[in-house]
């Protein structure tokens, strides 16, 4: 069996986007990669909002915590995504062969009340859309044929 991909998912404060981006793929793929998340300004929590959307879709990020870049420095990675702005705009270079994959979504944390439940639930939905395109999966996280 090949070696699994290594997959980094940078945000700012790796409180909501790269937790859901890391919990969505080490769920439905997790045995084609390794699956890390971290933030350029780590918040120090993971939110609420975050754990319950993938909660929602049977997905346990429960345990999560909100880390660091710098707990990966020097480490290689396959892949390095990021999911704000800020994050691919202060993203630092990792070794290795590290293809960097970008796209900017919405940021939960900036809503409130009911509102922001339904962001969540969309950037949710968003983020597992784009990773089931940008990594050729099915939904459940199968390699499509």
């Amino acid at each position: 069996m090949a070696p699994k991909e290594r997959v980094l998912v940078l945000c700012t404060g790796n409180s909501a986007r790269s937790q859901m981006a890391e919990g969505w793929l080490r769920a439905r793929a997790g045995d084609r990669f390794e699956v890390f998340s971290a933030g350029s300004r780590p918040s120090g929590r993971v939110l609420p909002g975050a754990i319950e959307a993938l909660a929602e879709i049977g997905i346990d990020i429960g345990a999560a915590r909100s880390k660091s870049v710098r707990e990966f420095l020097g480490q290689p990675f396959d892949h390095v995504i990021t999911v704000c702005d800020n994050a691919a705009e202060n993203c630092p270079v990792f070794p290795g062969p590290g293809k960097r994959h970008h796209r900017d979504f919405t940021d939960p944390a900036r809503y409130v009340g009911d509102e922001q439940m339904a962001v969540f639930r969309r950037v949710r939905d968003e983020i597992a859309a784009w990773l089931t395109e940008l990594f050729a999966l099915d939904m459940r996280g199968n390699p499509s044929a």
